[in-house]
């Protein structure tokens, strides 16, 4: 049977693959310790849960806005205020099934074929693929730990063409955990208004970040930049709600629209229960994620300074999100059972099968020096599993 030719272009998502492999050896009985999926391993809060409740006994179960409700945008827009000094409207709001769905609507409502959308690296593996699903083209600005995966107006300003069509800037990042001050952001900023494309900033790990920093967006660091800017968010991460599937964009009324429109033809309007729980994440009580993020903060320090001590490895300390991203390129071209390691790939293949450690090779990010790893699971099985990794290392030839 001959497919579209789109599904050609892309690969199914690398870290919902190495996730959905250590599930399966788990439900087999071999105790695999997971770093793949960025999912917090705290429950919901329970306010969350019970407005979710409240919603069923209440009846709302019915259909709601494509966008969704007006009660979950007026929480978004006090959210935008409140916490990033952004000012919005119910008709600059559009409310999706998660943030990667909100970045799917905009690649589909915004880019052209041969538009070209430039894309730092390390990336979220779904940056390009949905570029490429819109006809578009990933343009990489390549970064390392010497810059602290950072991209610098120079490279910025070369990479940008006539047929630039947009940005995207993720702070946090996800895989490096690396976050962008107030004032590299307004050097950034001094570039993009000498040009006239789109920025689209996910700032999904918002509210986890660590070392006192202080978090912002281009949009709040360079406020002429706010009416080109699109800010995508959603409560997965900040309130452990991966599985209530709840983003949101916020932007230029016309392209919030056609992003709309553009949902209105595939899912329709988001869960109208979930969407009542994420009411209640934005305006209710923040205890817990001061409680997650204080955990979260503990575990990077373990991790990164764990990992920076294995032969062979280097770790850039993150300032946000919750992965750890080594430089496992000092253990290239060692093997084992007569097998050279080569790549990030093989390398995590390793340590699946001879250390039951499930992590995703770098190359899933654009870049083949690194591995990373979640850590958004217990310490104890941070230990468990760095042990299993020093123990695999020390057993390469």
């Amino acid at each position: 049977m001959k497919l579209a030719e789109r599904v050609q272009k892309i690969q199914p998502s690398p870290t919902l693959v190495i996730d959905a492999k250590a599930k399966a050896l788990k439900a087999q009985g071999v105790d695999v310790i997971g770093f793949g999926a960025g999912e917090p391993d705290f429950d919901t809060p329970q306010n969350i849960k019970d407005a979710a409740k409240r919603a069923i006994d209440s009846g709302f179960t019915r259909y709601t806005p494509v966008g969704g409700t007006d009660e979950l945008k007026d929480a978004v827009i006090a959210k935008l205020q409140r916490d990033n000094g952004l000012e919005f409207t119910r008709e600059q709001i559009s409310v999706a099934c998660g943030a990667k769905h909100s970045l799917y609507n905009i690649s589909q409502a915004l880019i052209q074929e041969g538009d070209e959308v430039i894309i730092p690296a390390p990336y979220w593996v779904s940056y390009p693929d949905q570029v490429l699903l819109a006809g578009g083209k990933p343009v990489f600005i390549e970064t390392d730990e010497s810059t602290s995966f950072k991209i610098t107006p120079e490279q910025l300003e070369k990479a940008v063409t006539p047929r630039t069509r947009a940005l995207v800037l993720n702070s946090p990042c996800n895989p490096t955990g690396s976050s962008y001050g107030r004032e590299e952001l307004r050097e950034l900023g001094r570039v993009c208004l000498g040009h006239d494309f789109v920025i689209i900033s996910d700032d999904i790990y918002e509210r986890l970040i660590y070392d006192g920093l202080e978090f912002f967006n281009i949009a709040s660091a360079v406020p002429e930049l706010a009416p080109r800017t699109i800010v995508v968010n959603g409560v997965s991460k900040t309130y452990a709600m991966t599985g209530w599937r709840i983003g949101y964009a916020a932007g230029p009324r016309e392209i919030i629209a056609a992003m709309t429109k553009m949902q209105s033809q595939s899912t329709s309007n988001p869960s109208s229960i979930a969407q009542k729980a994420a009411v209640e994440a934005l305006n209710g009580p923040q205890d817990a994620v001061a409680m997650m993020t204080a955990e979260f903060a503990k575990r990077r320090s373990y991790i990164v300074d764990r990992l920076a001590a294995v032969p062979g490895f280097s770790c850039f300390r993150s300032t946000g999100a919750f992965y750890a991203f080594p430089n496992v390129s000092g253990v290239y071209g060692r093997s084992f059972d007569g097998r050279t390691i080569s790549n990030s790939t093989e390398l995590a293949a390793y340590f699946l099968e001879h250390a039951r450690v499930a992590v995703v090779p770098g190359i899933a990010f654009g870049t083949d020096k690194y591995i990373r790893l979640s850590y958004a699971t217990s310490l104890e099985n941070i230990r468990k599993g760095i042990d299993r990794i020093e123990e695999a290392v020390a057993n390469l030839k």
